[in-house]
């Protein structure tokens, strides 16, 4: 009996603290209202069948406790029971991963017309390359990552040379415009995750991955790496800075261009001597 009030108490507990968490999600800030829908409709599947699980259980425990000169029923096997199990089992998982193959397929099926901007992880610090006016990123080669080249772009490639680069600092993007991330790192894995984007991808080492989003309201939102890299894990931070299209491009229009970063490096020498 003491085992079955326990359990009780803790299908109560549980839901109590549901209701009345203060804890919940960040408001969101993107287009995936479908990811939290699909989030949702997992928990309470999950958590109907917590509460069905633990309160027969504590039935069981109640119904079937011992009493004296009670002899139990040896029944081994139970067709009929176990085909019900099985089947409520799959019908259960097939619920929770039909809506989750449906978000999925509208998160990596990019809208036609969407910008690009390429997300570059290294240890331990978020950088970021935008295409120029021909709006092309030019190709990379991590072996060419330097001190001077920090994102291994290939010089005599003509679509590299407008390409922005934004090394450690904020992103900018302009409010209601769709955008594809490509990610890739240049160290060890990565995992870029904006909370309130609901939007999160794995950067690997010789691999380009991708997402797409649209931001839905101007801010200032954190970004995260939501995969251990190392000792400077938790202060591999920045922000992405959503505001208006006017805004944005002021903001695109002061930036530096790859061409611009090697024509001051070449420079350089030159200012020093003259010096």
């Amino acid at each position: 009996m003491a085992v079955a009030l326990i359990l009780i108490a803790l299908v109560a507990g549980s839901v109590m603290f549901h209701m009345l968490s203060p804890w919940w999600w960040t408001p969101i800030a993107s287009n995936w209202q479908y990811i939290d829908r699909t989030m949702i409709i997992t928990f309470w599947i999950t958590g109907l069948v917590f509460i069905a699980v633990v309160l027969f259980m504590a039935y069981c425990l109640i119904r079937f406790r011992h009493v004296e000169g009670r002899v139990a029923a040896y029944e081994p096997e139970n067709r009929k029971l176990e085909i019900a199990l099985a089947a409520g089992t799959a019908l259960g998982v097939a619920a929770m991963l039909a809506p989750g193959l449906l978000v999925w397929n509208s998160f990596i099926t990019v809208p036609r017309g969407t910008n690009v901007v390429e997300v570059v992880g290294q240890q331990w610090q978020w950088s970021f390359r935008l295409p120029g006016k021909q709006g092309r990123l030019g190709l990379a080669d991590t072996r060419l990552v330097s001190a001077d080249n920090p994102l291994g772009l290939i010089p005599g490639d003509p679509n590299s040379q407008d390409n922005v680069l934004v090394i450690g600092g904020d992103l900018h993007l302009p409010v209601g415009q769709p955008v594809k991330f490509l990610l890739r790192s240049i160290d060890v894995v990565h995992d870029f995750y904006v909370p309130e984007f609901r939007a999160k991808m794995d950067l690997m080492p010789g691999i380009v991955t991708y997402f797409w989003f649209t931001p839905t309201r101007p801010g200032t939102f954190e970004i995260l790496c939501a995969g251990f890299c190392g000792v400077g894990h938790p202060f591999m931070r920045g922000n992405v800075i959503v505001e208006s299209q006017e805004a944005y491009q002021a903001w695109l229009n002061s930036q530096t261009t790859f061409a611009q970063t090697r024509r001051a490096q070449a420079e350089a020498p030159q200012r020093d001597a003259a010096r």
